[in-house]
């Protein structure tokens, strides 16, 4: 059987177990991307992410490319809102990964600075969205003015075009010299050197990713003359994004760039591929 990809979906519930209470047939639900063993002391925990059991959709099992999934019944949630299908899929993973690296793991308080990096991505419009819930200022980069004007309009205070100018120097310039309390980083070996010298005394990075190559060089004198803070991050607990779903659509709203019939799925790939998208890319059966 050929591995099928996609880890983010919403639909209607189409069969549930004789178990199930959690969920019924016809409900309007999104998906939460992954689980864990569901007995382990991580899963019991409530760090289900920790799991060593652990399965994401369209990577440890089969994914969301199609028109039936199957999956527990703990992973799918009431869609909020009155959100439609293409919106509820465009939440799961990115929000999922940005809240538990914002709020769970650097913990953003009000009135900090926090950078986030490539924000025309799906996990980047996230994070612009969480970081000023919490009531921090968000410097955001990009690598176009277009993504740029988007990302303000998500509600990023600060914005750099990465192609014009020095992200560390325009950092330094907009704050004072001080640095960011946070940098929020999944673009890894060709801003990682730069994301270190960007924080303040006592700062936080946060990754989940290293979409440019993972062997990135660490000025260790940096980490500890500054007492820095590096933050590894894998995902996120369901129940963070049970937390995040509370905000929608009010506070958080998901970011659509562009929506495929499930049949062009190469060509979905392809923009993301050539990063032309600002947010999720959507597939539709």
């Amino acid at each position: 059987m050929p591995h099928i990809l996609g880890s983010d979906a919403a639909g209607v519930v189409a069969e549930v177990g004789e178990l199930v209470k959690n969920v019924n047939v016809g409900d309007k639900v999104l998906l939460a991307p992954a689980w864990g063993c569901g007995t382990c002391e991580a899963c019991l925990s409530g760090n289900d992410n920790y799991c060593h059991g652990y399965k994401i959709l369209g990577e440890g099992t089969q994914g969301v490319y199609a028109e039936y999934v199957k999956v527990p019944a703990e992973n799918a949630f009431p869609i909020p809102g009155g959100l439609s299908f293409e919106g509820a899929a465009a939440i799961p993973l990115v929000y999922l990964t940005a809240w538990h690296m914002l709020v769970d793991r650097a913990k953003v308080q009000h009135g900090e600075d926090v950078l986030i990096l490539a924000a025309g991505s799906g996990v980047g419009s996230a994070g612009i969205q969480i970081a000023k819930l919490y009531g921090a200022r968000v410097i955001a980069t990009a690598s176009t003015d277009a993504k740029l004007q988007k990302a303000k309009e998500l509600g990023a205070d600060e914005l750099i075009n990465y192609n014009r100018a020095d992200f560390l120097k325009e950092v330094k310039r907009l704050t004072n010299k001080k640095g960011v309390e946070i940098v929020f980083e999944h673009v890894g070996k060709s801003t990682w050197d730069k994301s270190i010298k960007v924080l303040t005394q006592g700062g936080r990075l946060v990754t989940c990713g290293a979409t440019t190559g993972y062997g990135a060089v660490t000025d260790l004198r940096y980490v500890f003359f500054k007492e820095l803070k590096i933050l590894g991050n894998f995902m996120g607990r369901k129940a963070g994004l049970k937390q995040a779903l509370k905000h929608f659509p009010e506070r958080l709203k998901p970011v659509l760039d562009k929506t495929f019939p499930l049949r062009d799925a190469a060509k979905a790939h392809k923009r993301l591929l050539n990063r032309e998208q600002f947010g999720k890319v959507i597939l539709v059966p």
